[in-house]
């Protein structure tokens, strides 16, 4: 797969689960990366791992939901390392879990806030810095449930409906200015936004059960299409939603 060396890549929510193994799997191919996360903790982990990789890190402190401090984040990113060349728009929450008509006024703003809006924001200063860097691959996370229903999270399937259409206007926008912006799906993956649910035995054995392949993901797997997404393998790939979800979407 192609070599990373030289470029930059941008991480959001990067502190954990998938986006930590997004931002290790840019190292691995030698790009520098940026981390970005409300959880100081864990992005400083992420970049103390991504450093013994032998790969320069920064960590930008960003809550995706507040388009001031995603502008902060990108214009970090080129002051530091002068380039962008890659980024996952992968911060996420799961959100309360309600009936639509139950479904709180407060809940629906935040998850959209987040989930959302956040992927809209980074696209809007992504972008200009990919276009100064002389192009470049946005990945964003949505998820299965961009694509079907899950009763009781109205607002998640909503927002990830929606990052899927951000996605494909984007991609046909800025296609012939070097610009390539793909989605994800993952199916449900073993994060710590699941981490709750592998408490209830019946609730896990359900989830499993949505899944032909017959077990969860795990985060390097969907990692591994984000590079791919990222790469120059990928070149002709813009505007699409793949799927990473052992058959979820099959069934």
């Amino acid at each position: 797969m192609s070599n990373f060396e030289k470029k930059v890549a941008l991480v959001t929510g990067g502190g954990s689960g998938i986006g930590r193994a997004t931002a290790l799997a840019f190292a691995e191919r030698g790009a520098s990366v940026v981390v970005a996360d409300v959880d100081d903790e864990g992005a400083n982990k992420t970049v103390k791992m991504v450093v013994e990789k032998g790969q320069a890190a920064h960590f930008v402190k960003t809550d995706v939901s507040q388009p001031n401090q995603v502008e902060a984040m990108v214009a970090k990113t080129m002051d530091t390392f002068g380039r962008l060349d890659f980024a996952c728009n992968n911060a996420g929450i799961g959100g309360e879990q309600n009936l639509t008509a139950d479904y709180s006024i407060e809940g629906w703003q935040s998850l959209l806030g987040v989930n959302l809006s956040g992927v809209f924001y980074g696209m809007k200063y992504q972008i200009p810095a990919m276009l100064k860097s002389g192009g470049g691959s946005i990945v964003n996370m949505a998820s299965v449930l961009g694509k079907v229903a899950f009763a009781s999270s109205p607002a998640y399937v909503a927002a990830k409906h929606g990052v899927i259409g951000l996605t494909k206007t984007a991609a046909i926008e800025y296609g012939q200015q070097g610009i390539r912006v793909n989605a994800v799906g993952p199916g449900f993956i073993k994060t710590p936004l699941i981490s709750e649910l592998e408490k209830d035995q019946a609730t896990y054995d359900m989830l499993v059960s949505l899944h032909p392949i017959g077990r969860l993901g795990e985060s390097e797997e969907v990692a591994n299409l984000v590079i791919w997404l990222s790469s120059e393998e990928a070149s002709f790939v813009t505007g699409a939603y793949i799927p990473v979800d052992g058959g979820y979407l099959a069934r």
